[in-house]
């Protein structure tokens, strides 16, 4: 058997309906993990489906108990040689809420539906249809190799990932041993676009910054106190004026991020981003001066609003209102000097004039990225344009967040992640939903990696030439 025959096999699950009955039995089970009554459809989804589907590719796997209670882990691994590559692959399979109800056509967010060129359904993006497409390649390469992968393969399935993966990084510290190999590879999040195969090397940080102005009390009649009392809500957006213009453009030095270096330039220099006709259309003039879009995506920081309130929106008052709030979020890469933050942006509003802005973090998740002289980049990319005919996008991050770094940082793994949906796919929404185009073209990108991986005689060490 051959290459050309393992890519044949992928193409035909897909083709047959097998692949999609198979997705759509896991998107059945109502994995909401931001629910707490769904926790035996957690477990069961590793028990009852993740479990028999690794049997059957002759892995052995356990359930691993979360340190603190909530969802448990799936650990699944393949063992076929010590001098073999070792690769280890993630998925979760918990979704967000269903959001029953609000789907277009009445359609049910529990069963796949095809309409067209899509199939929608509860975590068919995100992440269900994207880990099922990458043990769907192994199958496909084992068969093509008559029992064998010709590597070796460990599987981690967590089920509290849309909860922020409170557990990922405590459980895979304490299996680092079950779970060392040589290089990380799995999949999530969207491509750079539906027609142009992607691989991102890490992903952005993340910080939510709460500011809040506490003035008074209750609200004062705004004829009669009006130009005498200071207004909370002004207060808090000419702040925030003071940290993000009204272009998107970071005012603060202490929420920048390095200046970009040539090679990350280099290798953003070709990619475009350009929304489909369903995606929102880029805004003109927004964003970091000098900078492409891709640069800005990928490579910058930024700080965005993502919430404010004051007062009553719904039923205004001829009244001042005696607080204000904002929630804001920065988005950053590798390199952001991240500890002290909270404190320079206390400093910096007093500097300006706002000693009464409250400020405070809460949420943060770490910025990760493999290194670009990593030698699995390039056999990556290598790969992916065998099989497809194209140059993939090489990514140093997702423009949103994973909790790569405890793959990265905590067990110290290259890590290179090959999403398989694309960013009008609704992840997070009503109406969330692969491409099938895509889907058949990513079981083959799959089967092509695990092909080639199984075709090296030992772990890459040193750059391919």
């Amino acid at each position: 058997m051959t290459r050309a025959d393992a890519i044949a096999r992928a193409r035909e699950d897909f083709r047959s309906g097998a692949f999609l009955a198979e997705l759509d039995r896991r998107v059945a089970f109502k994995t909401e993990s931001q629910n707490p009554s769904r926790g035996p459809e957690l477990r069961a989804y590793l028990e009852q489906e993740m479990q028999p589907a690794f049997a059957a590719l002759d892995f052995t796997s356990r359930i691993v108990e979360s340190p603190s209670g909530k969802a448990p882990f799936l650990l699944a691994e393949h063992l076929e040689s010590a001098s073999a590559p070792t690769v280890l692959i993630y998925g979760h399979g918990d979704v967000v809420d269903g959001m029953e109800g609000e789907w277009r056509d009445g359609r049910d967010p529990w069963r796949t539906t095809v309409a067209g060129t899509r199939l929608y359904g509860r975590g068919t993006a995100d992440n269900k249809g994207q880990h099922s497409i990458n043990m769907a390649a192994l199958r496909a390469v084992r068969d093509a190799r008559g029992g064998k992968l010709g590597f070796n393969a460990k599987f981690i399935v967590e089920m509290g990932e849309e909860i922020g993966s409170p557990d990922l990084g405590k459980v895979c510290d304490l299996n680092r041993d079950a779970l060392k190999a040589d290089l990380f590879m799995a999949s999530d999040g969207p491509r750079l676009s539906a027609d142009r195969p992607t691989l991102f090397l890490g992903c952005r940080g993340g910080i939510r910054i709460h500011l809040d102005v506490n003035l008074r009390d209750g609200g004062h009649h705004s004829g009669n106190w009006g130009g005498v009392l200071a207004n909370p809500a002004t207060i808090l957006v000419n702040a925030i004026s003071t940290l993000v213009d009204g272009h998107g453009r970071l005012q603060l030095d202490a929420l920048k991020p390095p200046r970009l270096s040539n090679q990350i330039r280099s290798y953003l220099a070709d990619v475009q981003v350009v929304p489909s006709a369903d995606e929102p259309a880029l805004a003109e003039n927004w964003g970091e001066e000098g900078l492409s879009a891709a640069e800005r995506l990928y490579a910058w920081n930024t700080l965005e609003v993502l919430a404010m309130s004051s007062g009553n929106i719904e039923k205004p008052a001829n009244a001042i209102p005696g607080h204000a709030n904002a929630v804001l979020q920065l988005r950053f890469v590798v390199g952001t000097k991240i500890e002290g933050l909270i404190e320079a942006i206390r400093a910096h509003l007093v500097a300006k004039g706002f000693p009464m802005v409250e400020v405070r973090a809460a949420q943060s998740f770490a910025a990760s990225r493999t290194d670009f002289d990593s030698p699995w980049i390039k056999w990556a990319a290598d790969s992916v344009q065998e099989t497809t005919g194209k140059a993939p996008a090489v990514l140093p991050n997702f423009g949103g967040s994973l909790p790569n770094d405890v793959f990265s940082e905590t067990l110290g793994l290259p890590t290179i992640w090959v999403p398989h949906s694309y960013p009008g796919c609704s992840q997070h929404a009503p109406n969330e939903h692969i491409l099938l185009p895509l889907t058949e073209e990513a079981l083959t990108v799959m089967a092509g990696l695990f092909w080639d991986l199984g075709q090296l005689r030992a772990p890459l060490t040193s750059p391919l030439t």
